[in-house]
C-alpha cells in the first residue's frame, strides 16, 4: 500500500500539473498561492516534475512572468497526469462512500438517541 506521504505527494503533483496545463505562464508565487503552497515548496515540487520529464520550463517572449518563461506539460507529463487523475479520482471515490457510510451511521445514532429521549419523557 502507498503510503500516506506518498499520496500527500502525489496530490501536490497532480494539483500543480493540473494548474499549470491551464495557466502554464504563472509565476512561482502565483502558483504557490493557488496551491496554498510556500513558493520554496512549489519550487522543490517543480524541480522534482522536472527531474521526472513531466515538466519543462520553456522560454516565451509573450509571458506575463518577467522572466519570459512558462511551465509546461511534456507528453510524457501529460500521459502521467492523466494516471494520477485516475488514482486521485479512484480514492476521492473510496473516501466519498466511506463518507457516506460514516453520514448513515451517524444519522441513525442520532435518531436512536432521540428516540430514546423521547421514551424516558412519555
Amino acid at each position: 500500500m502507498t503510503s500516506r506521504q506518498a499520496k500527500l505527494q502525489e496530490d501536490t503533483y497532480f494539483r500543480v500539473m493540473r494548474i499549470l496545463q491551464e495557466n502554464p505562464d504563472l509565476t512561482q508565487r502565483e502558483l504557490a498561492e493557488k496551491l496554498g503552497i510556500s513558493v520554496g515548496g512549489l519550487n522543490y515540487c517543480l524541480k522534482a516534475l522536472m527531474e521526472k520529464g513531466l515538466v519543462k520550463m520553456k522560454n516565451f517572449a509573450t509571458s506575463k512572468n518577467k522572466f519570459g518563461y512558462v511551465y509546461v506539460l511534456t507528453p510524457t507529463g501529460m500521459a502521467e497526469k492523466a494516471a494520477i487523475t485516475h488514482r486521485f479520482l479512484e480514492r476521492k471515490m473510496e473516501e466519498y462512500n466511506a463518507l457516506k457510510v460514516e453520514i448513515e451511521a451517524l444519522k441513525s445514532e442520532v435518531r436512536d438517541d432521540m428516540t430514546g429521549k423521547k421514551l424516558q419523557k412519555g
